[in-house]
């Protein structure tokens, strides 16, 4: 197999490297030591391409990593370091995670997908949430090992930053539970973390930390175990290295060189992640953090000219926006970035060329111009994508008002075979990546503030790690008691056979049950809100067959537009306005002129419902439809409460009201 898949992409054995005489320049503590030398991190942007089939540490100031070199002015390698536990690296989570050879039999049983929640284990300081997950229990005892195989760098400065000692060196039982889940290397997938923006900064905060420090770790991890092969392959004797080589105990690397992928939503979250990994990184190597005046102007709110009465019109624009609109969209809006970051003895260099990098932090939009450039154009590729052991994936819930359909088509391109070698030294590949198993390898962290079957999708489908999955579920309160009108709430449950048949049954149930009503009423001032563009579209199609009165409010819908249709409403011209979740979210409009509000689907967000409920101030009913059914559930009990929504869903009655 392993002939076979480097055949067919052209690969070819690299020759053995000439001895070199670097034991001198090891630590003599410990042989597993770095040198001083410089590794081989691919071409440095501006620099021509080293010649990947033979390194001859002789002549060269040079050190080799991953089939390439470079000069050692130009970078240094970072130092290995023992764990802090002073045992060997092998039993270490990361070692176990990456040292184990999956067989034909398990791959062909993680390929079915049949995934079985066993246990479930309580979170400390969330006495709603339970973690559940698939395999060997995680024991609650096992939580205080928390830092085992963590670098020794990474733990003293980390140490230094919270002033801490002593076995808990985490600010929170929730941090250091959340970092011993990252460290098992099972596929994670948290959605109820509080956002920074819905007063959550702490928790929120908290987790990045954690799973930050979990990324830095493993590319550390990554690099301690490529520096102690590299001084073991040099202390033998040419006439001995191919026979070395051919064995496994040296087999310790990818296609490529990026192991861990961030995906962001906005700027701004980017640029609060990438300070934070600065930050968390030890101090040797923030010294020379390389491009941040660069980086902070790019991703930072930046500092626009404007006139007096333009700032003052912006600044009332804004005060009239919640408080979580302010916080989430105050910074830099962009949603279409990449950058690389590499990590060296001395310095962090960010917008590093991708296949040098360690970390790549992206946007959705950002992964998928660049997959379309590379499908357009045979030169370009996104092959660094190849050998991407971690992803995170951070604000989902925000990526989901996006494009939820840019990130399963990342995550469907990760851990492909490359299309070229990109100077990969194929005698040190490990077997999975050749194998194309490396997606059974690797670990995907989702971080969202909700559930939607779109999430538990990607999570069931894109998701197949060998270790297995862990997710955080909760119960919810509900936001009813937000609402600061005596607004009758109506819930009407309709019947669904299936989920795939969920959306027409909706429609059918408001032509038949809900239009007639509106189309015989003289009142206008009806808000219809909607939660997709899908719904959004059926429904405009539907009114114009039937002549309606009605104004749209879409994500799409142009700013003119926009202004017409709530003056038109406003002034009773239009009777029904169509208004949708994305809409709200990102401009929170206040709409005047509400009398009747239909919820045609309820909204993904929970904070919003209450915002839609009280647009009704101006109301002599104070009347809200809300249609649901049972495939609305993850939805119903983030507005209504779950014990609420199970009676809601189990009821032999279809009606229900809240006051």
């Amino acid at each position: 197999m392993l002939k076979t898949v480097a055949q067919k992409k052209g690969f070819k054995r690299q020759k053995v490297p000439e001895k070199c005489n670097i034991e001198k320049k090891l630590r003599t503590s410990d042989p597993l030591y770095s040198t001083n030398n410089e590794p081989n991190l691919g071409a440095a942007e501006g620099n021509d391409a080293c010649d990947a089939t033979l390194v001859n540490h002789n002549c060269t100031n040079e050190y080799k990593y991953e089939g390439r070199t470079c000069d050692l002015q130009d970078s240094q390698i970072l130092e290995r370091e023992p764990a802090i536990d002073d045992e060997p690296t092998s039993t270490s989570s990361f070692q176990r995670h990456v040292g184990l050879n999956l067989t034909s039999e398990e791959v062909e049983q993680l390929q079915q997908k049949q995934w079985k929640f066993k246990w479930e284990i309580p979170v400390r300081d969330k006495p709603m949430t339970k973690c559940v997950g698939t395999g060997d229990p995680i024991l609650p005892e096992a939580a205080n090992d928390l830092v085992k195989g963590l670098n020794q760098k990474l733990h003293n400065h980390w140490m230094s930053i919270c002033k801490t000692s002593g076995p808990n060196i985490f600010s929170s039982p929730m941090q250091g539970f959340f970092f011993s889940l990252c460290n098992t290397y099972r596929d994670i997938l948290h959605c109820n973390k509080q956002p920074f923006y819905l007063k959550g900064n702490e928790e929120d905060s908290s987790i990045m930390d954690a799973y930050i420090m979990h990324a830095l770790n493993h590319i550390y991890q990554t690099r301690d175990v490529i520096i102690k092969n590299d001084a073991q392959l040099a202390k033998h004797e040419e006439e001995k290295m191919k026979e070395i080589l051919c064995g496994d105990t040296y087999l310790d690397q990818g296609f490529t060189r990026p192991k861990v992928l961030l995906l962001l939503p906005l700027g701004s979250i980017a640029l609060r992640v990438v300070k934070r990994i600065i930050e968390l990184t030890p101090i040797s190597n923030q010294a020379n953090a390389e491009h941040v005046d660069r980086f902070t102007e790019e991703f930072g709110a930046g500092d626009e000219e404007e006139d007096e009465e333009e700032e003052a019109s912006l600044k009332s624009k804004r005060t009239a926006k919640p408080e979580d609109f302010k916080a989430l969209f105050g910074g830099n809006n962009n949603d279409h970035f990449l950058l690389g970051i590499k990590f060296t003895k001395r310095s962090i260099k960010l917008y590093s060329d991708f296949y040098s990098s360690d970390i790549i932090v992206a946007s959705p939009l950002g992964l998928i111009t660049k997959i379309g450039e590379a499908e357009a154009e045979k030169e370009k590729d996104v092959d660094y994508l190849s050998s991407i052991e971690v992803l995170i994936v951070d604000h989902a819930d925000v990526i989901l008002m996006q494009n939820w359909s840019h990130l399963n088509t990342v995550v469907e391109q990760l851990n492909c075979t490359p299309s070229k070698q990109h100077g990969t030294d194929i005698m040190r590949i490990r077997p999975w990546y050749l194998d194309g198993s490396a997606r059974f390898y690797r670990q995907t962290i989702l971080l969202s503030s909700f559930l939607n079957p779109d999430m538990n999708a990607l999570f069931s489908r894109l998701c197949l790690n060998y270790e297995g999955k862990v997710k955080l579920i909760s119960e919810y309160e509900g936001v009813l008691p937000k609402i600061l009108l005596p607004v009758r709430q109506v819930y009407e449950r309709f019947d669904a056979k299936s989920l795939v048949d969920a959306d027409d049954a909706r429609l059918e149930y408001f032509c038949k049950k809900v239009f007639p009503k509106l189309k015989d009423s003289i009142e206008g001032g009806t808000m219809l809100f909607i939660n997709s563009y899908f719904e959004f579209v059926r429904i405009r199609n539907f009114l114009k067959a039937q002549n309606a009165s009605f104004c749209l409010l879409g994500e799409y819908t142009k700013i003119s537009d926009i202004s017409r249709a709530r003056l038109w409403f406003f002034e009773g011209k239009r009777k029904i306005m169509l208004y949708t979740e994305r809409a709200h979210f990102y401009n929170r409009f206040k709409i005047r002129g509400v009398q009747n509000m239909i919820i045609y689907s309820l909204p993904e967000r929970k904070e919003l419902y209450p915002e839609l409920i009280n647009m009704l101030n101006d109301s002599k009913d104070m009347i809200c439809n809300i249609l649901f059914s049972r495939f609305d559930k993850l939805k119903l009990e983030r507005i209504v409460g779950t014990a609420a929504a199970n009676r809601l869903l189990s009821s032999d009655k279809s009606i229900f009201i809240f006051c």
